[in-house]
């Protein structure tokens, strides 16, 4: 049998296979067909930080670390790795990229004999491509695969956020991109969006304020305008009108989104952006990373009749660009518990507590009192009249009353102002 003939069984198969029975119908067909001794399917978990066996129970000491291993090499820098520390037990290991499109979805592992035939491990790569393609079709009529991601459970506005999303990378002849949510597994308001058209690429970043559950309904809201005007054919300025009223309609400016919008002309490279709200964009040209600086306009929701006005820049071969939502470089520093200290490689340490006091403070030096004489007793002093709020029970609060209370000359109101005694009319 040929190479093109397994890989159509293969296909064949797979497509024949229930949704959630993807991966024992692969390892089937990889054992019959290829003659591998095992296979078994990494998945990638929502934070990119270890790969979990599927299939497994999701436990501390089951996933797989990106960082260190050779299925991490091979989900990081996309290419295939070969392990052959077994070679006492006569097989080897191959790590294969999962992905569609740039999209990253986890590693292939199959264990074969030692010594294999190189187009073996091509078409094997090939098949590692066409399960990506059958997971992602598959992944909506099932939870098996969304529930071998997860290493804890995910917080339910984190829930709602993943499922708007349209993936975490995405890879094209004209660009490459990729975006993350942190926290991953207790996000609230942020959110990111794209969409490849003819001849552009449309791309937003939003976070919507508040905490949990609100939040991330805010951003819902806001995301489904955003689409709805752009699948109807509206421009940058539409969407972001549309998507600002829709939001002002819901909360009438009692809550609001940052964003920032995109739509690049992928011919020319031009970018029509509107900055509505506080996302810190960052550009890398030639090695030098310097900030765009965006007009600042009305974030979506704030105020009913705002009208957004795209601005245009120009991008380059080579230039990167990168979007940081106002939840992560407005938050304090010294409160990142989950950030790592830039020069020292560890967890940022927090800053020192204010020193405390001992004992009694002593009081700021000043003027000694004057001793009193033996038998003499102190003389208080008749505190200032002050003007005495009315009272109903003493009538209303009059102008002779004033003067009475206050001991100087009767003076009088106008338009609720008192001039002071000594400067004022006198009667």
């Amino acid at each position: 049998m040929t190479a093109a003939d397994r890989l159509l069984v293969l296909q064949r198969a797979l497509r024949a296979a229930s949704p959630q029975d993807l991966v024992l119908v692969l390892a089937r067909v990889l054992v019959d067909e290829f003659g591998v001794i095992s296979c078994t399917l990494l998945l990638a978990d929502y934070g990119v930080s270890a790969l979990q066996p599927f299939g497994r129970e999701a436990t501390p000491g089951s996933a797989v670390p990106v960082a260190g291993t050779a299925a991490g090499r091979a989900f990081m820098a996309q290419e295939r790795v070969r392990d052959a520390s077994a070679q006492a037990a006569a097989r080897e290991t191959l790590y294969l990229p999962v992905s569609v499109r740039g999209d990253r979805l986890g590693v292939l592992e199959v264990v074969r004999s030692t010594g294999g035939d190189g187009a073996l491990a091509d078409e094997l790569a090939e098949a590692a491509e066409v399960l990506a393609h059958e997971l992602l079709a598959a992944e909506p009529a099932t939870d098996v695969f969304q529930q071998a991601r997860r290493l804890r459970r995910l917080t339910l506005a984190a829930e709602m956020q993943w499922d708007l999303l349209p993936g975490r990378s995405c890879e094209r002849p004209e660009f490459t991109m990729g975006a993350q949510l942190e926290p991953a597994y207790a996000v609230r308001g942020d959110n990111f969006d794209w969409a490849v058209n003819t001849g552009t690429l449309a791309v937003s970043v939003t976070n919507g304020m508040g905490h949990g559950v609100q939040a991330a309904s805010l951003t819902a809201l806001a995301v489904g305008a955003l689409r709805n005007a752009r699948r109807s054919g509206a421009d940058l300025a539409a969407q972001a009108d549309l998507a600002n009223q829709a939001v002002w309609s819901a909360h009438t400016g009692g809550a609001y989104l940052a964003s920032v919008l995109f739509e690049v002309d992928l011919a020319t490279g031009e970018v029509d952006a509107i900055d509505a709200g506080s996302p810190l964009v960052l550009r890398m040209r030639h090695g030098q990373v310097d900030r765009l600086e965006l007009e600042a306009q009305f974030a979506l929701g704030t105020l009913e009749d705002t009208r957004y006005v795209p601005e245009r820049f120009t991008l380059e071969p080579g230039d990167r660009l990168v979007v940081v939502s106002d939840g992560v470089h407005d938050y304090p520093l010294h409160r990142r518990r989950d950030v790592r200290h830039p020069a020292a490689g560890r967890q940022r340490p927090r800053p020192p507590p204010p020193p405390r006091a001992r004992g009694r403070p002593r009081p700021a030096p000043g003027p000694r009192p004057v001793p009193r004489r033996p038998g003499s007793r102190r003389r208080r002093r008749r505190p200032v009249p002050r003007l005495a709020r009315p009272r109903h029970r003493r009538g209303p609060l009059t102008a002779a009353r004033v003067a009475r209370k206050t001991r100087c000359s009767a003076v009088p109101w106008t338009s609720g102002l008192v001039d002071s005694p000594g400067t004022g009319p006198t009667s």
